[in-house]
């Protein structure tokens, strides 16, 4: 891939690496131990990572438990610094110019991270303000995203007792709420019941039908097969497939799962 070819394309990652310090290794399960990527004094959570996504497409980014996918996502969206490789957004150097990169992303976490003391209005408001919009955009802004993602029944209670799905949402409403060039989710449809994975699916096809770029980490294959448009696959910290959701398909045409466990290099016919 040349220079132009990644300046061209909305989001572009090359070669990405992070390693962290191990500072108990005593504490380490067997199977940390035993991972690879274990060397001497330090863990090298990704290794190699590189792909892509275009305007308007969705990326499933898939691979087993400890594969490297959020410390991944945490790179894309400035939280964390890479040791090595590039992130390019609309050409803007991520690394280089994180505060400017941060204007342009918005990153769903594992975690919602919700002021429970504050209504979802407020929550989403706050994280308006800090964004720099002004008053009626936001007023307008949350209006908009309470009827995309269903939110007036509780917008206006504390957030400490909503259940699991409204979290959710409002934790998506605060991401979007500054209209981001790229959409970043790490598992947005974990612990939500059938109605509200409907709702936060709904709402990624409505990003991607208005140009929006989404790269969303799952364990769900129905979701990749619904959604998405590109795949990316991580196994120990290293890409081990990147490419359109048709040539995923190919991989192992009589099931999304078996398409999954052959990018692994595992063999397919063991769950057939």
């Amino acid at each position: 891939m040349n220079h132009k070819d990644k300046i061209e394309r909305m989001i572009s990652i090359s070669d990405l690496a992070k390693k962290f310090k191990v500072e108990n290794p005593k504490k380490l399960s067997d199977q940390e131990k035993r991972d690879p990527r274990l060397k001497g004094k330090f863990f090298h959570s990704v290794k190699d990572v590189s792909f892509y996504c275009e305007k308007g497409q969705v990326l499933g980014l898939l691979g087993p438990n400890g594969a490297g996918k959020t410390t991944t996502l945490r790179m894309l969206s400035t939280a964390l610094k890479p040791d090595t490789g590039e992130i390019l957004l609309e050409g803007v150097n991520v690394v280089k110019d994180p505060l400017l990169a941060r204007k342009k992303i918005g990153y769903l976490s594992g975690a919602t991270g919700l002021y429970g003391k504050l209504t979802g209005r407020e929550n989403i408001t706050y994280f308006a303000q800090l964004h720099g919009m002004r008053p009626h955009a936001i007023k307008q802004k949350i209006d908009q995203l309470a009827n995309t993602l269903d939110l007036h029944s509780f917008l206006d209670r504390r957030c400490a007792n909503y259940s699991t799905g409204m979290k959710q949402r409002i934790a998506i409403a605060r991401t979007v709420v500054h209209d981001p060039k790229v959409v970043i989710l790490d598992e947005p449809t974990t612990g939500l019941d059938i109605m509200a994975t409907q709702t936060v699916l709904n709402f990624i096809r409505g990003l991607k039908n208005n140009g929006v770029p989404v790269i969303f980490s799952t364990h769900h294959l129905a979701e990749v097969d619904e959604l998405c448009d590109r795949v990316t696959v991580i196994n120990q910290g290293v890409t081990e497939f990147d490419d359109s959701i048709s040539a995923f398909r190919a991989l192992a045409p009589q099931s999304m799962h078996q398409a999954f466990l052959h990018t692994l290099r595992q063999d397919v016919q063991l769950c057939g």
